[in-house]
């Protein structure tokens, strides 16, 4: 008898031209440009291995240097086909197509984490940190980037009546169907739930106008952007957090076997082009480089 699947919905990019329809020439630069501000801004010096979970396409995956290894985590495979074509394949890149409620990892391989513009899809946040914690080292760092909901247009619009939603409220808002935007208390309060504590909190793209972006230079707004990054108005549509792993929990940093079942953490074996539970004799494909942990082979 298989057994229900009880995660939340998931947004799924599969199959979609986010990267050509939404980034490339669609009139973001200034939103790519004070993002890697932020993250330039948040990074440590160095690192043993990311988790970029989220990762996308790779847009941002060139910022992540100073990591000796990268694990880009998306649950869209075309996705990360794209991300393949523009880093290759390597020991230092790793493309996984999973999903955040059930990361396939053991504990302890990552001591750094980004999560950036993929919270405001998660329906289950608690469950998702969880699992980012889990996987990572105590004192790994985690830079999150989460949408805003006590940004300035929407207390604007609330207090003229033309939205049915309090910005001030603690509570996400689901405003289309799996985007949510956060509170900054709820956000900090559900971290430290997971086992993070947040060291440092930046607002983002204070200048997200289309009359502005579209009547002055992208760089000139991404340099004034990160200017008043530094100011603690946390009042924009997107805020990036600095969180320290804490607690204690394995550390299994510098073990060359990454992964595990997805929910059961059963141990895994490689059998050509697949990887084998130990225990219950499953099998998750690896196809064209990529790891497929979206659904075992059989289902």
């Amino acid at each position: 008898m298989t057994k229900p699947d009880i995660r939340p919905p998931i947004c799924d990019y599969e199959g979609s031209n986010y990267r050509t329809e939404f980034w490339e020439g669609k009139g973001r630069n200034y939103e790519d440009q004070v993002e890697r501000i932020a993250l330039r801004r948040l990074l440590p010096k160095r690192g043993h291995r990311l988790l970029e979970l989220g990762a996308g396409f790779g847009r941002l995956t060139s910022e992540y240097q100073m990591y000796e290894q990268v694990v880009l985590v998306d649950y869209s495979f075309s996705q990360l086909q794209y991300a393949q074509e523009k880093f290759g394949d390597s020991n230092r890149f790793i493309y996984v197509a999973a999903d955040a409620y059930q990361l396939p990892f053991r504990a302890g391989v990552f001591d750094g984490a980004t999560i950036i513009r993929v919270i405001h899809h998660i329906a289950d946040v608690n469950v998702a940190l969880r699992q980012v914690r889990r996987v990572m080292v105590p004192g790994g760092k985690l830079i999150l980037e989460y949408a805003n909901k006590r940004n300035i247009k929407a207390m604007y619009r609330y207090s003229r009546g033309q939205q049915s939603w309090d910005p001030n409220d603690l509570q996400p808002v689901e405003f289309v169907e799996l985007n949510f935007d956060f509170h900054p208390i709820y956000m900090r309060q559900r971290l430290a739930g997971a086992g993070f504590t947040t060291q440092r909190s930046m607002p983002v793209s204070f200048f997200r106008v289309g009359a502005l972006k579209n009547h002055l230079p992208s760089k000139l707004l991404a340099g004034l952007d990160g200017l008043l990054q530094l100011s603690g108005l946390h009042y924009t549509p997107s805020v990036f957090t600095l969180n320290t792993a804490v607690g204690s929990s394995p550390n299994n940093l510098n073990s060359d076997s990454l992964f595990v079942a997805p929910g059961s953490g059963d141990e895994l074996v490689r059998d050509g082009d697949t990887l084998v539970s130990s225990r219950t004799n499953q099998r998750w494909a690896i196809r064209d480089g990529i790891y497929d942990f979206k659904a075992p082979i059989d289902e």
